[in-house]
């Protein structure tokens, strides 16, 4: 049962006008960096705005610190469910939005001063924009474990000149660095239940089929790409989802019915949710991240290796790509 948030007719009833922007943010668990998460955004000036945060079946001191934050400022609402996963958190965050348009926001992750305002300018600009993104720069604890009191190394800077999503499903530089229109969002059909990862890409694919895509050139959204992000954990699961997308707007383009593609997809994420591979799934987190470090922090390379094989043992690639860096 979802608890908090009030909605328009509460808002109208005391005498408050619809923000302009709706953030919205999922968390579980969010651990010793959301205080930062919650701090940057609701210090972003220039903008009416309101952030709607779902609590999705945090067990620490996430539902605390979320209440304490909401009784010093106002625009703060909390919705609380039981644990159900991102694609479904966001649902109800982003059926919760008042604004025109609605910004996206992952715990863990921080949006630069002026985000909000500098992408509200820039879709305001061109009538034909349903969707905004911005340069994102991804940043990694200096070694496994690290804590907030460690400088993060800068893993790369990402921007996407343009979103296509026709050939190569090339989406917005990061899901949290997003702004899209509410209006255009409700007509596709939202984010869906089926997709439990790439619900992002899901999304995108349908919007651009209303509008334009716009990016703004600035780094405004720094990215967590810890092992525990799901990029790190999930990567093979997102792929197989995309390949999915892929036909699914494939099928849209030639006015066919997406259904079974829908099906398949439905049948993926009714697996993904499986605790008995969280071991292994930390393992490739950790690889992953040693892979984007290679080269540039050898270091920190070699402590991702390791912490990759002290998870997973059996874990080939880990072993051999130690030896040789």
């Amino acid at each position: 049962m979802e608890r908090g948030c009030p909605g328009a007719l509460a808002l109208m009833d005391a005498g408050v006008s619809a923000p302009q922007v709706s953030v919205v943010m999922a968390v579980r668990n969010g651990g010793p960096s959301l205080a930062a998460t919650l701090e940057s955004v609701l210090s972003q000036g220039d903008v009416p705005l309101e952030f709607v945060v779902v609590d999705d079946g945090s067990t620490d001191h996430t539902p605390e610190l979320l209440a304490q934050h909401a009784a010093r400022d106002s625009r703060l609402h909390v919705i609380t469910t039981a644990p159900r996963g991102l694609t479904q958190a966001l649902i109800s965050g982003c059926e919760a939005a008042q604004g025109q348009w609605i910004a996206r926001q992952d715990a863990g992750d921080q949006s630069m001063p002026g985000r909000l305002a500098r992408q509200l300018a820039l879709v305001r600009a061109d009538p034909s924009a349903v969707l905004c993104s911005s340069a994102a720069r991804f940043v990694v604890p200096s070694r496994p474990g690290a804590g907030a009191e460690e400088s993060p190394l800068e893993l790369f800077v990402s921007r996407i000149p343009e979103l296509r999503l026709q050939s190569g499903l090339e989406g917005p530089s990061h899901h949290g660095s997003v702004m899209f229109s509410r209006a255009a969002y409700r007509q596709v059909g939202g984010y869906r239940a089926p997709f439990y990862f790439a619900q992002d890409i899901d999304l995108w694919s349908r919007l651009v089929e209303l509008g334009r895509h716009r990016v703004h050139p600035e780094v405004l959204y720094q990215a967590d790409a810890s092992p525990g992000s799901i990029s790190g954990q999930h990567r093979r699961e997102q792929l197989n989802f995309h390949a999915l997308i892929r036909r699914a707007s494939a099928a849209r383009r030639r006015g066919l019915s997406e259904t079974p593609w829908l099906a398949k997809a439905e049948r993926l994420s009714a697996r993904c949710p499986d605790s008995r591979t969280e071991i292994r799934r930390k393992a490739r987190g950790a690889y992953f991240i040693a892979a984007c470090l290679r080269g540039r922090h050898p270091q920190a390379c070699r402590a991702y290796l390791r912490e990759a094989l002290r998870l997973d043992p059996l874990h080939l690639r880990a072993r051999l790509r130690l030896l040789f860096t």
